[in-house]
């Protein structure tokens, strides 16, 4: 019909993706479905100890921001860390107790080492943004704004040492950069990994460009992604679309139980194999 419009400019749904589902679609297809798709959703194994400790020094941290600028001492810190603490998924209560003094020890070496006046921007901070076909989305650990742009820190207390490289490689910090800089409306380039346990600190500052990279990268993931879970949608589960990628990261798997080829890949790890020694 003479006039009629046609449907090529029309712009296709946005792709809401976080970086940690990305990260599950590229490294294993059929976890991704177990963990997005399935209803119900598969059991998944019990707390690991290296996630746990992990989760105590960030609630430890974001509790320490949140009180006044007076009150942010190591030995405030210190208590925020007991306050925080579980045992779940250590060996038993003389592991615990060992990695408990560690990361108190962490956590109060770390707020010694902060520069003077550090004021964060936000701290557990949901950010999104629409940018080209996704909606890329996260809960960032802490923004500062250094020199009037904001930055972005992501604690890390695994047992290697974070690089520069590997803030360069961080899709997640990069996702959360172009996101911040939506959502807060401020320039956005720096990103930083904080190990907590060797106080080393990887950096990276971006440029529009690496930052398109990566954005790039998340839309190509984003649509396979996507794709798997309309094809889903219509009934199609198995291999073809959502295959296994067994490996060693197969021990670690909170669904192992229900992959025979993980299993087979590697023996399960103990609760607390995870934990550096």
């Amino acid at each position: 019909m003479q006039g009629q419009l046609g449907l090529e400019g029309i712009p296709g749904k946005l792709v809401r993706v976080t970086p940690a589902k990305l990260a599950n679609w590229e490294g294993c297809p059929r976890k991704f479905r177990m963990a997005y798709l399935d209803r119900p959703a598969p059991a998944r194994s019990g707390a690991r100890a290296n996630a746990t400790l992990g989760a105590v020094v960030h609630n430890a941290l974001k509790a320490f921001f949140e009180l006044p600028p007076a009150q942010r001492t190591a030995e405030k810190a210190v208590l925020l860390v007991r306050q925080c603490w579980k045992d779940d998924g250590f060996a038993g209560r003389v592991q615990a107790a060992r990695y408990r003094e560690r990361a108190e020890r962490w956590v109060a070496d770390y707020v010694e080492r902060l520069a003077p006046g550090t004021e964060p921007v936000a701290v557990e901070r949901w950010v999104s943004a629409s940018v080209g076909s996704i909606i890329a989305e996260g809960r960032v650990d802490r923004i500062d704004r250094r020199n009037g742009e904001l930055v972005i820190v992501d604690y890390k207390t695994g047992r290697r040492a974070a690089t520069d490289e590997d803030a360069r490689e961080s899709r997640a910090l990069a996702l959360y950069a172009v996101a911040a800089r939506r959502t807060l409306r401020a320039p956005t380039g720096r990103v930083e990994l904080h190990h907590l346990p060797s106080g080393q600190v990887g950096a990276w500052e971006h440029t529009r460009a690496s930052l398109d990279e990566h954005v790039e990268r998340a839309e190509r993931l984003a649509g396979e992604l996507q794709a798997a879970s309309d094809s889903f949608e219509g009934g199609a589960t198995g291999p073809d679309v959502f295959p296994a990628n067994p490996g060693g990261r197969c021990a670690w798997c909170e669904f192992r139980a229900h992959c025979p080829e993980g299993q087979q890949a590697a023996p399960a790890a103990e609760p607390w194999a995870g934990l550096a020694e």
